[in-house]
């Protein structure tokens, strides 16, 4: 059976839909517009009456309401004409201020609400997905929108005002004369909508192509010493450029369009003007209708068909934010896959039992990992992971912390399933040193502190002692306010490695994992960590992955993978008398036999 696809809303209303709590500053700022509007227009009404007054005197429109002199009349419309004057600014400031305000407050709760979404997500979709195409998205396209808020959103409002006021006027004084405004009106608005969706592509294509050059340059900011090393610089500034230079075809493709516009929709309303101008005039002249009223025509022509020459900036501007737009709301409706479960979790209380039970798991378009894995390991205890390259060692870490969600199979933490946990709750009670340590722009400090950001300074120090870091640190310029820079590149790897080890110690979780957390380090210091993990391991389960073997040696059990099977457990010397994967791995690295792949 086929089924129809669902039509998404036009962006608009999903812009709208997506922000309810707008709705009373949405409705502000439109009165405003409209006011203001209604007051703007007011002038050739003014303009008429005046011309009118000078030309039948005692017998003018308003001697007809009871101002009879002359000079009364000409009194009275210029202090009404100066009260229309204050209302048409007070209303302009007015718009103004709330169509900003709208702007910024829609821009920050749609970026803070896409950012949000994007924490959610599970770790497949970063990982399918380009770092610099998400930013062109929570920064350029948000702007984007902003930019359509403050001043394009007014504009077509108050164009349909005054196409609806003004028409309805001119259709009541001279019907006969405002058909010759009326016919190009049709035209134009045909021909604006055949543009908006020639438009709306091309803009598509503009905002992808940003995403493109956005993701070119944050991969080569963030890799800038990969391409130095390899003297690349040559190679990815020819790749800049043909990224920068799509970017600019698709943006001139869409500017050929949009400067058309204007110019064909001249010539439209300098016919109705002509038209009014002659018919309007040769009536007038013979008495057919009021000179004050031909007056009016002329000048309100003019305000009725002349702000249709900017539809086309208006659409360009719009189809611009609403492709902006659409990209934020795609982002936004990407479905979460990982819920968090009810059942809350108080870190000091949790034991630390932890269970996989006939866990099956395979990465996206990958063949199948773990096939009916099963794992138990004690409160309390510290347990190493080892294995070859690929068998799964890190993956335990993921599915633990549930970055990915199980294909079948339950992971228990105290016997309840995580599945079943709230999310938040089983992080906290998860302490983490990955082996590809991240380090945020900041301080020391700032970075230790991230484990607990309530700690103390001596808590922060005392984690850095136990993690073998507070040596160093007391040798950098400003100790513990040194700035590591991003990504810690001012630091070496054993170095951003052991102030990651100190996070993990300060944020006290009952479970530790540490994963290939002494790679970086040599021997001198990962003998010194191996000290500090004597007392750290106290009182909690801890999981230790490594390939260097010598880091799980003293672990209470430990547990050999190859192709997500545990082939062999036990404890080193256990293990080493087997004579199996285990002990050809310690061989390896002890330097007895010649080295193979692990």
């Amino acid at each position: 059976m086929t089924f129809l696809k669902r039509k998404k809303p036009i962006p608009i209303i999903r812009l709208l839909d997506s922000q309810p709590k707008q709705k009373n500053l949405i409705i502000a700022a439109i009165s405003c517009s409209v006011l203001n509007k209604l007051f703007d227009l007011a002038p050739p009404v003014l303009i008429g009456i005046s011309v009118d007054i000078v030309v039948r005197k005692e017998n003018s429109w308003m001697a007809s309401i009871g101002f009879e002199s002359v000079p009364t009349q000409l009194t009275f419309l210029a202090v009404f004409s100066f009260l229309i004057w204050t209302l048409e600014s007070f209303f302009e400031y007015l718009y103004g201020l709330l169509w900003r305000n709208l702007a910024q407050t829609t821009q920050h709760n749609l970026r803070v609400k896409a950012y949000s979404h994007l924490q959610k997500l599970q770790m497949s979709f970063f990982e399918n997905d380009s770092s610099g195409r998400l930013m062109s998205i929570l920064n350029e396209d948000i702007n984007q929108l902003e930019r359509f808020l403050d001043h394009g959103a007014n504009q077509i409002l108050q164009l349909l005002v005054t196409v609806l006021l003004v028409g309805t006027a001119m259709a009541i004084l001279a019907p006969g004369i405002a058909i010759f405004s009326f016919i190009p009106i049709p035209l134009i608005l045909i021909g604006s909508i055949n543009f908006q969706k020639t438009l709306a592509p091309r803009y598509k294509e503009v905002r992808n192509k940003a995403g493109n050059l956005s993701s070119r340059l944050n991969n080569n900011l963030a890799g800038m010493l990969t391409i130095k090393s390899f003297a690349n610089e040559l190679w990815e500034l020819k790749r800049v450029e043909s990224d920068s230079n799509e970017y600019q075809k698709s943006n001139i493709k869409a500017i050929k369009l949009s400067a058309a516009f204007i110019p064909l929709i001249r010539f439209a309303i300098l016919f109705a003007f002509l038209a009014i101008l002659l018919v309007g005039g040769y009536q007038a002249w013979k008495g057919q209708i009021e000179i004050g009223t031909y007056s009016f025509l002329v000048f309100i022509t003019q305000r009725l068909l002349w702000p249709l020459t900017t539809l086309g900036h208006v659409l360009d501007e719009y189809q611009r934010s609403m492709a902006s737009t659409n990209r934020v709301l795609d982002l936004m409706d990407t479905p979460i896959t990982i819920s968090s479960g009810a059942k809350r979790l108080i870190p000091n209380k949790v034991k630390g039992k932890i269970e996989f039970i006939d866990v099956y798991f395979k990465y996206d378009d990958r063949e199948p990992l773990l096939k009916g894995f099963n794992l138990s390991i004690k409160e309390g205890s510290t347990v190493g992971v080892v294995g070859p390259t690929g068998s799964g060692k890190s993956t335990l870490v993921k599915l633990l912390l549930r970055l990915y969600t199980l294909n079948r199979g339950d992971i228990q933490l105290d016997g309840i399933s995580i599945a079943d946990t709230n999310l938040i709750d089983l992080r906290k009670c998860i302490a983490l040193v990955s082996q590809e340590v991240y380090l945020f722009h900041g301080t020391v400090e700032e970075n230790i502190a991230y484990g607990n950001q309530k700690a103390s300074f001596k808590e922060i120090i005392k984690a850095a002692e136990l993690s073998e870091a507070a040596e160093f640190i007391g040798k950098l310029p400003q100790g513990y306010k040194t700035i590591v820079g991003e990504r810690g590149q001012k630091l070496s790897g054993g170095q951003c490695q052991r102030i990651a080890l100190a996070r993990a110690i300060l944020k006290d979780a009952p479970i530790l994992i540490l994963d290939e957390a002494t790679a970086s380090v040599d021997n001198e210091t990962e003998a010194a960590i191996q000290r500090s993990l004597k007392k750290i391991t106290s009182n909690r389960t801890t999981l230790v992955i490594a390939h260097r073997l010598s880091t799980v040696k003293n672990a209470d059990e430990i547990i050999v993978l190859e192709q997500g099977l545990i082939k062999e457990k036990g404890t080193h010397l256990s293990l080493l008398d087997k004579k199996g994967l285990y002990s050809d791995l310690w061989k390896v690295q002890a330097g007895n036999v010649p080295n193979k792949k692990i």
